[in-house]
């Protein structure tokens, strides 16, 4: 009997959830997905000194002005990265537009262009690429607008199902619900601290965002995200795509037993709903405590890693 992995990549293409380049190269994944989480993390480790440094010498030649140089600093590091990253996968690199911009759909554009313009420098196309915004209202209506314009899309911080509907109807490439997060918010607020994978609330929440998808015939992929144990990817087998972390991707290497196929389209489809409006889109949030509350912290917690990483690169320029 073939690993769990290796019977899961016959249901469901699978992205690594790390900026690790040895994991990369171990783990063989398509695609990489990476946040400011992960690049403060390996910007600290020696494998990505040459890097770092490149990043640092880009910048101080493009200005002289420091709040500047740390910008463009940051962002070179995060086209460096995603460069590296590159070279040992043969799909495509997701690179995060600044958190700090969530609730500003002109400057999220404009960051991303910017973000696929040091990609394309690099002679790397932007079919290579997926820039990755958090799924606020201003994020998807500037994703929308990033897909007329040729640039492709992942949304994340992904946690309801409007989310989720509202990406779709903007032709986004690809969406990120976040599994771990949502079942920890259920473990942190009500009176169930575990979970079969069935009845966890993050894979249930795939699970309806992937029908619905399907049902309606929606192009955009669903890559479940943000793992906390391995239950929870088996549970979502036959998902378009699932990214893993190298602890998690070992997990289900040294595994030999059998691993159905748990999602899969069966080609029925019914009449789309009315689309999303803003009104709509804000009260379901509203109305959705775990959703409005994990986006929330996801958003703080990657603006607190990008300020992190800056306080980092201005302790080096």
């Amino acid at each position: 009997m073939p690993s769990q992995l290796e019977q899961l990549r016959q249901y469901t293409t699978v992205v690594a959830d790390t900026g690790d380049i040895d994991a990369i190269a171990r783990d063989k994944p398509v695609d990489t997905t990476t946040n400011p989480s992960l690049l403060l993390k390996v910007c600290t480790q020696p494998a990505y000194a040459s890097l770092l440094e490149e990043s640092l010498a880009w910048a101080r030649q493009q200005g002289n002005e420091r709040e500047q140089q740390l910008v463009d600093a940051g962002d070179h590091l995060a086209v460096a990265v995603g460069r590296k990253i590159l070279e040992l996968i043969p799909g495509r690199i997701s690179t995060e537009v600044d958190a700090r911009l969530s609730f500003d759909a002109d400057a999220t554009i404009a960051k991303a262009e910017r973000l696929v313009g040091l990609y394309e420098d690099e002679g790397i196309s932007r079919d290579r690429i997926l820039i990755k915004v958090a799924s606020t209202w201003e994020g998807i209506r500037a994703a929308r607008e990033l897909e007329r314009r040729g640039i492709p899309c992942n949304l994340t911080l992904l946690f309801a199902l409007e989310q989720a509907i509202a990406g779709a109807e903007a032709g986004v490439f690809l969406i990120s619900p976040f599994v771990g997060r949502i079942m920890d918010w259920y473990v942190a607020n009500t009176g169930v601290k575990q979970y079969a994978p069935d009845e966890d609330p993050g894979v249930q929440s795939v699970r309806r965002i992937y029908q619905y998808y399907k049902t309606h015939g929606y192009k955009t992929v669903v890559m479940g995200a943000s793992f906390r144990n391995v239950g929870q990817i088996q549970a979502l087998a036959g998902c378009d795509r699932l990214t893993i972390s190298p602890d998690l991707l070992k997990e289900l290497e040294g595994s030999n037993e059998d691993l159905p196929r748990r999602l899969a389209d069966d080609g029925t489809r019914t009449e789309r709903p009315p689309a999303m409006d803003e009104a709509r889109f804000r009260w379901g949030m509203n109305e959705d405590a775990m959703a409005s509350d994990k986006l929330a912290e996801g958003i703080r917690k990657f603006a607190a890693d990008q300020r992190q990483l800056e306080k980092l690169l201005a302790e080096r320029l």
